[in-house]
């Protein structure tokens, strides 16, 4: 009998595989969108400040102040975007936004560096993007703060730091911004295959009224649905794989941690995205319903998921929030595992959560089908 069970399965997701492969709609969306979607969103989804426009007011015109200007000058992050003696046409070029930051040095920044007394360098910013400000200000700051290192230890050989201070970053050495985006981005492709396509799926039997037949065939209510996520459930996983070798290949990311492990933390993970597909679409009845409540859904969980922002930046309620949030369990998981290469020890308690919250998830989803067909 259980064999039987298992073939009437095996019958349907054959009947599914086909049905997505025929459809001519449904090929590109599970093959090039999420391609696509890596490259552009990997290069274009960045926190650097890679050129900083800047205006330069110099009013004391001499070699210390042109000298503190070269500084930016051969800074490959700012491009001057103007000069002038007046930091009114300055404003304006920040205004039009033309230019990000304001440089201005008044008269007299040479003889007060000689005569040791404090030289006074003005910073302008545009701080409409508030984390793009203080990036920038960070930057300006250390050019400047470099330079007067230099002048005091000129003045005063002895007086330079008594500390030696020196960095090292662990997990992404280069602070490469795509080594911490793309685990990231990877949940997402999963995510949407495994949200909107098996939700779909389902509610496209109830718009074409082909539920109605199935309902009074044999075949009980688990098995159709077993059948109607494994297919995506499957696609979702070689998604996943596809996006794995893409960052491997084209942004050399590394993968520090075990593949098989990242997998099965997907597998597992599926079934939290699966439930919740199936589950709006049960209270739906047009793919077009089913694909808005989903991407409702889903905007939310990415944008408290740590995607972009980390999430200890973010107020302790949203962080409560997030306890329900399956995005946020796998790309943190996700990125320990390819990142820092931690092992099933590391994420045992968070995957048991994320399992139990798929068992749960499917349950109910399941539950309400059976009540609602």
């Amino acid at each position: 009998m259980h064999f039987h069970n298992m073939r009437t399965i095996f019958y349907i997701v054959q009947k599914e595989f086909l049905q997505v492969f025929r459809n001519r709609m449904m090929l590109p969306i599970i093959f090039v969108i999420p391609v696509v979607q890596l490259l552009i969103l990997s290069y274009a989804v960045t926190f650097e400040i890679k050129n900083i426009n800047l205006y330069i007011v110099d009013n004391d015109n001499t070699v210390s102040s042109r000298s503190l200007l070269e500084h930016f000058r051969s800074s490959p992050f700012y491009h001057i975007t103007g000069q002038g003696a007046n930091s009114k046409l300055g404003m304006e070029y920040i205004q039009k936004g033309k230019a990000h930051q304001m440089l201005v040095l008044l008269p007299g920044f040479e003889k007060n560096l000689v005569t040791g007394t404090p030289a006074r360098v003005q910073v302008i910013n545009d701080a409409i993007n508030g984390s793009a400000a203080a990036l920038m200000n960070a930057y300006t700051l250390s050019i400047i703060g470099d330079y007067n290192k230099n002048i005091i230890s000129r003045i005063q050989p002895g007086a330079s730091s008594p500390m030696n201070v020196r960095w090292s970053f662990w997990f992404n050495p280069e602070l490469d911004y795509k080594t911490y985006m793309v685990p990231g981005i990877l949940v997402l492709l999963v995510t949407i295959i495994g949200m909107f396509l098996a939700g779909m799926n389902v509610v496209r039997e109830k718009e074409i009224g082909t539920i109605e037949q199935i309902n009074v065939t044999p075949i009980k209510k688990y098995q159709f649905i077993a059948g109607k996520l494994i297919p995506f459930w499957i696609i979702a996983l070689f998604e996943l794989a596809v996006g794995l070798l893409a960052a491997r290949l084209i942004f050399d990311i590394p993968l520090l941690g075990n593949i098989f492990l990242i997998f099965f933390i997907a597998s597992v993970y599926l079934l939290v995205v699966m439930g919740i597909g199936l589950f709006l679409s049960t209270v739906t009845n047009t793919q077009q319903q089913s694909m808005f409540l989903a991407w409702f859904v889903l905007v939310i969980f990415i944008l408290m998921s740590g995607l972009f922002t980390p999430v200890e930046s973010m107020p302790q309620w949203a962080r409560n929030l997030n306890v329900v949030n399956p995005i946020a369990y796998f790309i943190e998981m996700i990125r320990m595992v390819m990142l820092k290469g931690s092992g099933f020890q590391h994420i045992s308690y968070k995957l048991g959560l994320l399992f139990i919250y798929g068992v749960a998830m499917l349950s109910l989803a399941v539950w309400r089908y059976r009540k609602t067909t």
